[in-house]
């Protein structure tokens, strides 16, 4: 891959706490084997992006207002407070159950209208809360969570004082992770602590454009019914067998003041790079007519042609194609979210932020010299899931309009391959 001018200028926010994170594994149907969320993904990518030249900053610490104003303290305190209660109860010294793991859920069937109480057993609460049994939590895991929820709000920040673009190289990855509970290898919505930063710092709307090979029914939940955050997600169809199963169709537009702000665009498993850009284009023509004035990129690249598991079928070319017709629309903080071939993961991450930059670099104002400014500002309150808010002046680097037509766009389909229905972030 051919870094444009030489190297990547991209900031890179990172913290080595991500890599605390070490679920061990994962429960699939009903057998516990090997899992491809890694601490060696962010290793991987690390190196591929610093070998590119990229800055590495290190992610700023927030205070749970961040995380509050996305997702339930329930479900926050949970995830800081299980793994010492799980210990405490004996489960992996006196049962051998290493991880945390749910295994039961107190679905509509199951409570058939009674109110939902709180189990006396720890292993009978942790199903409240995660909705999968992909998802585990162990030793440090809530270390890593906060680090990458850290890293997201970083990259906004950068983004809000000026720079064109940033990156957070977040593990675990999160747009699975809905407001009160979590799942599919998510725990916190790193995109969405993202997305509320922007708006916080001032933009008037923020877009969220996924392109990570599964929907990210995580950050649709918490933004569905809120016309200033647009969703738009293009993924394998979860009508053909694949994960999330319940959400992600077209049909999906929002509720209420959100009607009409979020977009999915469902493809078939095997889709390459023709269909792929032509959805994201699509997606890009939508979000310039919703008015962001900021993206957050959720940069799930387990789409890749190149990972044998993948559901879909797009080269590197084509995550950088997209990286330039997203980087057209406005400043952009990208968030790491899927990706697990470790072969190909720095090559497909550095594709797409090579694409974001060279788009940024051309729509660059004149008089902007490319350093941030710190344009937040201080001790600015945090809006809540409450609703309430307060705004500062957003001021980032000029946003223009999009070049979103896929006949510039498209490149040719690689060879079609289904892949089976397992799949999480």
């Amino acid at each position: 891959m051919t870094v444009e001018g030489g190297g990547l200028a991209v900031p890179v926010v990172w913290s080595e706490d991500c890599l605390l994170h070490r679920p061990a594994g994962e429960v699939w149907l009903g057998l516990r084997e090997d899992g491809t969320e890694v601490p060696e993904r962010a290793t991987v990518i690390l190196g591929s992006l610093s070998a590119a030249g990229a800055p590495i900053r290190p992610a700023e610490a927030h205070d749970e207002a961040a995380l509050l104003a996305v997702h339930d303290r329930a479900l926050v305190d949970h995830l800081a407070t299980i793994w010492a209660d799980w210990e405490a109860g004996g489960y992996p010294a006196d049962y051998g159950r290493d991880r945390v793991v749910p295994y039961v859920f107190p679905t509509a069937a199951m409570l058939a209208g009674l109110p939902l109480r709180l189990p006396a057993a720890t292993h009978g609460r942790v199903g409240m809360f995660c909705y999968d049994t992909m998802t585990l939590v162990g030793p440090g895991s809530w270390e890593a969570i906060r680090a990458a929820a850290d890293a997201a709000a970083t990259a906004a920040r950068l983004v809000a004082a000026g720079q064109p673009a940033a990156y957070a190289l977040c593990r675990p990855p999160g747009h699975h992770a809905a407001p009160s509970g979590y799942g599919g290898s998510c725990y916190l919505n790193n995109a969405a602590v993202a997305a509320e930063a922007l708006r916080q710092a001032g933009a008037g709307r923020v877009a969220v454009i996924d392109v990570d090979a599964h929907h990210g029914n995580g950050t649709q939940a918490i933004f569905y019914d809120r016309a200033d955050v647009f969703y738009a997600s293009v993924h394998v169809d979860p009508g053909a067998g694949w994960f999330p199963h319940y959400m992600g169709f077209a049909a999906e537009r929002g509720r209420g003041a959100g009607q009409g702000a979020n977009r999915n665009i469902p493809l078939a498993p095997g889709s390459g790079d023709a269909p792929w850009l032509a959805a994201v284009a699509e997606l890009c023509a939508e979000v310039q007519a919703h008015g962001a004035e900021a993206i957050v990129l959720s940069l799930g690249v387990d789409a890749a042609a190149a990972d044998p598991e993948s559901p879909l079928q797009v080269s590197a070319e084509g995550y950088r194609a997209a990286g330039k017709l997203i980087g057209r629309l406005g400043p952009v903080a990208a968030i790491q979210e899927g990706g697990y071939d470790l072969a190909s993961l720095g090559e497909y991450v550095l594709a797409a932020l090579t694409g974001v930059e060279a788009a940024r670099a051309q729509h660059r104002p004149a008089q902007d010299d490319g350093r941030a400014k710190d344009r937040l500002a201080p001790d600015r309150p945090v809006r809540d899931r409450s609703g309430q808010d307060g705004r500062a002046q957003f001021r980032p680097a000029q946003t223009v309009a999009a070049q979103t037509g896929a006949a510039q766009t498209a490149m040719p389909e690689a060879d079609q391959r289904a892949g089976g229905p397992r799949a999480s972030s």
